[in-house]
């Protein structure tokens, strides 16, 4: 039996009052989720009218562009129709509106790769995932931001860790969004899957000790004011002082710097494989003669130069719950472990 115009539009303002309840959908979504709910739930039918945005308003009280946006993603999806003069029907009862998630990193490396593969290989082929990188730049980060804005059902987002930043991801719904790898904690209604830096570095260089002990220095090379987590430096720092192990920071390697009876410590792949060079030009030993530390386990790292000794999160673990994350939208609050790989090069 077929019903009013009048009850078709009573039918979905009691849905969107009832995602709104919950808490957990923004303005926007509660509209675009009430329209889909009552397709599915046949109270909405294909050629049904849909209220005009001043109806809206007069109803719900939201602010006319939140109507108006709700309209124009429904539009996108071709569930609904303008029609001139006439106002919004359906057009469509196939509500499955294609998941596109935009990935916001800091940038391109081996360990990286490894996240995102991780998370395409656990989404449907039917969703898109486009990569995006902000390079720790806060000006190339605010383009971004405002070019992928409201053009994504989901942001999965690796933050720079300032003010700025925050107030940027903040206009995304928490539902939408997705924090990885550096810990923005932007309120309990937000996920996160993120790796810890300074206690996990800390006990890593504690494990390490009885290798590390047979060496006349360990040098970390670091940059300040970069992509590199302070708290990495802060726990080596704290790990000289507390076990009295000689050591001390440098900006940068430069072909010729190593030394036999030394520990060498890069975040940089590139540096890294500088330094393997400098190590088989030399026809040095890893391990022996000298000893290498990485950070951010990848394959090539497992089987170059005999295994680099490395300690990093598990990005496959952040890649598959950022998938789990798209497909649920479920709140995950999550700090992933850090683990020792203790190889031959140290």
């Amino acid at each position: 039996m077929k019903i009013s115009k009048e009850e078709h539009f009573k039918v979905l303002i009691d849905r969107i009052k009832r995602l709104e309840a919950l808490n957990t959908l923004s303005k926007h979504e509660c509209i675009v989720q009430g329209v889909l709910d009552a397709i599915d739930a046949n109270e909405l039918e294909v050629h049904s009218s849909l209220p005009s945005v001043n109806n809206l308003i007069q109803y719900l009280g939201y602010a006319r562009e939140t109507f108006a946006k709700a309209y124009r993603d429904l539009i996108a999806h071709g569930v609904v129709e303008s029609k001139n003069r006439k106002g919004y029907f359906v057009v469509s009862n196939n509500t499955q509106m294609k998941q596109k998630v935009a990935v916001l990193l800091y940038a391109y490396d081996t360990f990286q790769d490894t996240l995102v593969n991780e998370l395409r290989a656990n989404l449907p082929e039917e969703v898109t995932v486009d990569l995006f990188f902000h390079h720790n730049n806060m000006e190339t980060f605010e383009d971004i931001f405002n070019r992928i804005q409201g053009r994504y059902t989901v942001y999965i987002v690796a933050p720079i860790e300032n003010k700025e930043s925050e107030l940027l991801l903040r206009s995304i719904p928490a539902s939408k969004l997705l924090i990885i790898d550096r810990l923005v904690d932007l309120g309990e209604d937000y996920s996160y899957v993120s790796q810890e830096f300074e206690e996990a570095t800390y006990a890593v260089f504690q494990e390490l000790y009885p290798k590390i002990k047979k060496y006349k220095e360990v040098i970390f090379y670091f940059r300040e004011n970069t992509a590199e987590p302070n708290e990495i430096k802060d726990a080596f720092l704290r790990f000289l002082k507390e076990y009295k192990v000689k050591g001390r920071i440098e900006k940068q390697y430069h072909v010729g710097d190593l030394k036999k009876g030394k520990l060498y410590f890069t975040i940089h792949n590139p540096e890294l494989y500088q330094m393997l060079k400098e190590v088989l030009q030399k026809d040095w030993t890893l391990g022996q003669d000298l000893g290498i530390l990485s950070h951010n386990d990848d394959v090539i790292k497992e089987i170059i130069s005999g295994g680099i000794t490395t300690f990093s999160t598990s990005f496959a673990r952040i890649g598959s719950e950022a998938a789990r994350f798209v497909l649920e939208r479920t709140l995950i609050r999550e700090v992933v472990p850090t683990t020792l790989v203790d190889r031959n090069s140290v």
